[in-house]
């Protein structure tokens, strides 16, 4: 069986003037998850608010557990290395497909 956590995660740009700006912190926050931790990463939402994105991560396992940790540790990540933002709301899914 195939398990799917779905990490959903609303950040907070507090420093960030412009989309371009943002554009900026969102695409590092992105590409440093997929590289460390081997997640599907986007942005799904708030695309055209400065102060604001919600990214998705995906971790992918033939383990629920497994890929429930996978997504706590990118959520630790944010929270912890991203001292550019804050995390605000955040959601967690587990599928199995």
């Amino acid at each position: 069986m195939t398990f799917v956590t779905v990490l959903t995660v609303e950040l907070l740009i507090f420093e960030s003037a412009s989309l371009k700006d943002k554009r900026s912190i969102v695409r590092s926050a992105l590409q440093r998850a997929r590289n460390k931790f081997g997640v599907a990463a986007a942005e799904t939402g708030d695309q055209d608010d400065p102060t604001r994105a919600t990214l998705a991560f995906a971790a992918i396992s033939s383990d629920a557990q497994v890929s429930h940790t996978i997504a706590q540790r990118v959520l630790d990540f944010l929270e912890r290395e991203r001292l550019d933002c804050q995390v605000g709301e955040v959601s967690t899914e587990t599928l199995s497909l």
